[in-house]
């Protein structure tokens, strides 16, 4: 096994015995998605138009609340030390964190966000459109917050620094995936070059944010 894999794999198992993030983060979506159709009340019509906005909303807020968790635990107990000193470069060390929580975090949600949808009032025209554009953005979410994680790795209080970091950076995201999400039905072209979109954010993050983060690592590691 190469040593990225063996970094991903490293980083689902601990994420799956401590649950902590990825339970939290799956909590906090589940939470958003019951209180909601509470807060708005009976009307039904209102809750559907609101449904795309409502998931994509709670989906980020979702991935931002177990970003910190990135790169704290190993920065705190040396892993993260060695692991700079290791075999591969620091940012594919970086790739590989940011990917083993898109695969514990993002992923889940955004596979399971359409579905859970039918709590929304959600129409069954937008599952379809709303499944494809959560997948295709939810990798950028992961690796943009892997920066936010690296930015803020050895400070106290990080997660609330890391959402005043993140949330701007998120907005294309934001824009262009509700925009995927309500394209379909309306205007077939509107769907698809808003998933062009998506597709080149998510490259773009692939490329650049491990670089971002391992630029940060550095500085907090010196």
């Amino acid at each position: 096994m190469s040593v990225f894999a063996a970094i991903v794999m490293r980083d689902i198992r601990l994420a799956l015995r401590q649950s902590g993030g990825a339970g939290t983060a799956i909590g906090f979506f589940l939470a958003v998605l019951v209180l909601m159709p509470l807060g708005v009340g009976p009307d039904l019509a209102l809750l559907q138009r609101i449904a795309p906005g409502t998931l994509w909303i709670a989906l980020l807020l979702s991935v931002l609340l177990s970003a910190d968790r990135i790169f704290q635990a190993d920065f705190e107990d040396g892993s993260l030390e060695l692991m700079s000193l290791g075999l591969i470069p620091l940012e594919l060390t970086a790739l590989a964190k940011a990917l083993a929580h898109w695969l514990t975090t993002a992923l889940p949600l955004a596979v399971a966000a359409p579905a859970l949808g039918v709590l929304l009032n959600l129409s069954p025209q937008l599952v379809l459109p709303l499944w494809a554009a959560m997948l295709a953005a939810s990798l950028a979410l992961s690796l943009l917050a892997s920066v936010g994680a690296a930015l803020t790795v050895g400070l106290r209080r990080g997660g609330i620094i890391i959402s005043l970091l993140v949330l701007p950076l998120y907005i294309p995201v934001l824009i262009f995936g509700i925009s995927a999400s309500l394209g379909m039905p309306a205007d077939g072209a509107l769907f698809g070059a808003s998933m062009l979109i998506l597709v080149a954010i998510t490259l773009a993050c692939v490329v650049l944010c491990p670089v971002a983060a391992a630029a940060a690592l550095r500085v907090h590691l010196k």
